[in-house]
């Protein structure tokens, strides 16, 4: 098992001073570990700019490696990606350790899996308790064997692909662009179409950066809300230029402290605006927060723009179940502005946050209770009753391995009447390296 996380370091931190001037938080954990899939399954050389250099991502490629790509790092962020093309995968001599990376493991159980190949998987305590039987279960139909796994479909689990992965038409059971990445990702070493139905839209980068490869993807509306997304199995995929956009999923923590932080007025410089990951700033916006888009454009096939940030006194809304897919990632830090607005915010069907890198819909919970905000659960409804001011302190707030709780809280920090203590930062590194740092450099008092 990974020991990617050592002994816990406690971070805190407090009210003080308003926060200001330009940041930019680094690239997007989805484009970078994609990236690098894309790289080891084409033919030819991928250079990327502005990879997320996170210990996810960093997996991920260590997974790409034991595959047979070639891959070096020139320079912070730029990395060159010499594939194998599709078919071409090697047995890997060893296990393949994600730790904390559920994204790059899943997608990954779709790449090799349907290779001609057994492959072994494994991560670090959180991953070890992540389910995994959604993914199993469309790759054993596509005719992937289970060799081996934990209690409940869990990592460690071994793989081993047909002479032949079978297309099939397969209609997801929830939202979740992994499991429709990883059968793309097994449909891409098969002959003929495999369909994917979804009945929401999750975020689409796989299906753009299929095209960017040069592969063949039909895209439908399906009722209401969703899409079938087709691909065309067996093309040869080119070595392309990729240029990571930055993660919203990070942009999301300063964004929120400048938003509840009295004073605070910042640039967030080249977020990603993909409208399938914009889903918090459209709902910050519904609560009134002073978001200004600037100097959008295109950057690696995405929409991006600079977002000026201002303090803003805040409103509770509801949050619409829909929206779920386009912020899964972002309900931890919602919470926290919700705990700063006046009214009652309402977080409508959060049952994937079940399923996160911790039972994130608890660990919220339990993070406001430290904090002495009035809140409660109601099925999969987190709603969040907020005030002008909040408390803070109480007990430091339970992380369990989980990035995003510890982030969020130490956000929250910032702007309530007593410090808020995180019980581990360490694994903050996962997802975005560099955040006490860029948080300390707009003027954040964050003790480590």
């Amino acid at each position: 098992m990974s020991q990617a996380h050592g002994p816990a370091s406690p971070v805190s931190s407090r009210s003080g001073n308003a926060l200001k001037g330009r940041i930019r938080v680094p690239g997007d954990k989805s484009i970078s570990h994609r990236s690098m899939i894309f790289g080891l399954l084409s033919i030819g050389e991928t250079r990327v700019e502005g990879l997320l250099e996170g210990d996810d991502v960093l997996r991920t490629a260590e997974a790409c490696r034991a595959l047979g790509a070639t891959i070096t790092r020139e320079a912070p962020g730029r990395w060159r990606v010499k594939g194998v093309g599709i078919g071409g995968l090697v047995e890997p001599k060893g296990i393949l350790d994600f730790g904390n990376a559920g994204t790059g493991s899943r997608l990954m159980m779709g790449v090799a899996g349907s290779h001609p190949i057994t492959t072994t998987f494994d991560g670090d305590a959180s991953l070890r308790k992540r389910p995994m039987r959604r993914i199993l279960d469309p790759l054993v139909q596509m005719g992937v064997t289970v060799v081996s796994e934990a209690e409940g479909g869990r990592v460690p689990l071994t793989l081993r692909g047909p002479k032949e992965t079978i297309p099939i038409t397969y209609e997801t059971p929830a939202a979740s662009a992994q499991i429709k990445s990883a059968i793309l990702l097994a449909g891409l070493n098969s002959p003929g179409r495999t369909t994917v139905i979804e009945r929401e839209a999750t975020r689409d980068h796989t299906e753009r950066m299929l095209r960017h490869f040069g592969a063949t993807v039909e895209v439908a509306p399906h009722g209401a809300d969703g899409r079938a997304i087709t691909l065309q199995g067996q093309p040869e995929l080119r070595g392309t230029d990729i240029v990571v956009p930055t993660d919203p999923s990070s942009a999301a923590f300063p964004l929120v402290a400048a938003l509840i932080t009295p004073g605070s007025d910042i640039v967030l410089e080249g977020v990603m605006m993909n409208p399938l990951r914009t889903g918090l700033i459209t709902t910050l916006l519904e609560m009134g927060a002073s978001i200004e888009r600037l100097n959008e454009r295109e950057e690696g096939g995405e929409t991006v723009a600079d977002l000026r940030v201002r303090h803003s006194k805040l409103a509770g809304v509801t949050v619409p179940h829909g929206r779920a897919p386009a912020m899964i990632d972002e309900y931890p830090i919602l919470a926290v502005a919700a705990s700063f607005a006046e009214g009652t915010t309402r977080m409508q069907g959060l049952h994937e946050l079940r399923v996160k890198e911790s039972d994130r819909l608890a660990a919220v919970a339990a993070g406001l209770a430290e904090a002495g905000v009035e809140h409660e659960i109601q099925g999969d409804d987190l709603i969040v009753h907020g005030s002008k001011t909040v408390r803070g302190g109480g007990n430091p707030v339970a992380t369990h391995l989980d990035h995003r709780i510890a982030m969020s809280f130490l956000v929250m920090g910032l702007a309530t009447q007593e410090p808020v203590a995180v019980d581990d930062g360490a694994m903050i590194i996962t997802s975005f390296p560099t955040f006490i740092p860029l948080m300390r450099e707009l003027g954040a008092t964050i003790q480590d």
